[in-house]
């Protein structure tokens, strides 16, 4: 069994990155959640798009975006790391900058700025994991990642209730919101880029030599199963409020009240139930991961079936454990890969498992809501039992291989 890590806050901000990293992820993420939720009313209200063709801009920005990574794992493996994560920034700073010089009604640079916009969001998980995976190791990595993503989602949390509190102010109050974002994506990218961590190029060198740890690993049971577990992150945001407005006709302050459930319980709980499940196994945690969550969706259609009166409370006691489930994924599957990969091939590693949860992420809303109106058992059987498959690959698939600990090169003072 794994040494479990002790939670202290100081040591894991150190093994995050330091301090101004920190606040380099505060800031983006706080840019981050002002605009994501508003995006698409931003395509409507101030450019005065169809929604077809908003939903069609948001969409193909995503998915193209996925093409970068490859680009995106290969400069990571020439040693790069604050300095993917800054661009990764920049290039979302951009996109703002065309969404603001984008005339009404065209589609076009709408289209391009979700795609900067894109590029970014995409490029920035693989970056940050490779980064965090430089400078802290074993399970102390695992509780450093962890933590990136509960400060994460409270910027994003606290970033859209910012922005709900401006939507009053109508289209300019939209246009302030983006103007904001660009600056706070801005001012993340100055910070990351000053925290100068590099793998040193000697790592890829020495690894290549050694044939114990010179193959990547083809994971290909995990990153198809990723596809499927990524479909959790949508349960809060899509398929809840559309069961309980369709189905149940329940008040909106259900779907609104499990969405504040959901980041508060990932903020707070993110990093403790990591630390908690780093005595065992990642793969048997990641396979955990599956179970519980096939357990939520079966709760979901046993919930569902209650009715109005007693079907929302239902839905949203379960939906407890549907996030304890997203926890536990969250705090394993980026760690194994990191663990599975060796230091050469780390940033390609990385990028293969980007490109499975954006795929999952693009996906996952089409599937929702095509099985939805079929019914409950259609929506909730069907995920139940295709993440238990998933959780059933990544329990039986084999290691190949370990990652090395990498050489750095980093700034000493201030990080």
């Amino acid at each position: 069994m794994a040494t479990t890590t002790k939670l202290q806050p100081r040591a894991l901000v150190r093994a995050s990155g330091g301090p101004r990293y920190a606040v380099a992820l505060a800031v983006d993420a706080l840019g981050t959640g002002l605009l994501r939720p508003f995006l698409l009313l931003y395509g409507l209200t101030v450019l005065r798009l169809s929604p077809p063709a908003t939903g069609i801009g948001m969409t193909a920005g995503i998915v193209v975006g996925l093409a970068c990574m490859p680009a995106v794992g290969r400069w990571l493996d020439r040693g790069a790391r604050s300095t993917v994560v800054a661009a990764s920034m920049l290039v979302r700073v951009l996109g703002v900058a065309l969404l603001l010089a984008t005339p009404t009604g065209n589609v076009w640079l709408f289209a391009t700025a979700a795609l900067f916009l894109g590029i970014g969001n995409q490029a920035w998980p693989a970056a940050h994991a490779a980064l965090v995976a430089t400078v802290a190791h074993g399970r102390e990595r695992d509780a450093a990642l962890a933590g990136g993503r509960a400060l994460r989602n409270a910027g994003l949390g606290v970033g859209a209730l910012l922005a709900m509190a401006c939507l009053t102010g109508g289209t300019t109050a939209l246009q302030a919101l983006a103007a904001v974002t660009g600056l706070a994506y801005l001012t993340a990218a100055a910070l990351a880029w000053s925290v100068h961590v590099h793998a040193h190029p000697a790592t890829a060198t020495a690894a290549a030599t050694d044939r114990a740890d010179g193959p990547a690993p083809r994971m290909r049971a995990l990153l198809a199963a990723n596809v499927i577990y990524v479909f959790c992150l949508n349960v809060p945001e899509i398929a809840l409020p559309l069961v309980l407005k369709t189905q149940m006709d329940a008040s909106p302050v259900w779907s609104a009240a499990i969405f504040v459930a959901n980041t508060v319980l990932v903020v707070t709980l993110q990093v403790p139930v990591t630390v908690l499940m780093s005595r065992f196994p990642r793969r048997s945690v990641l396979a955990l991961a599956g179970v519980v969550l096939a357990a939520s969706y079966l709760g979901f259609l046993a919930a569902t079936s209650l009715g109005h009166g007693w079907g929302a409370p239902a839905v949203a006691t379960v939906s407890v454990v549907c996030t304890i489930g997203e926890i536990i994924y969250a705090g394993s599957a980026t760690a194994l890969v990191t663990a599975l990969a060796p230091a050469h091939v780390l940033g390609r590693a990385l990028a293969r498992f980007q490109l499975s949860t954006g795929f999952g992420l693009a996906v996952s809303p089409a599937v929702i809501t095509t099985l939805a109106p079929h019914g409950a058992a259609a929506l909730w059987g069907s995920l139940a039992a295709t993440t238990l498959l998933a959780a059933s690959a990544v329990a039986t698939e084999k290691d190949q291989g370990k990652r090395l600990s990498g050489c750095v090169r980093r700034a000493p003072a201030g990080s």
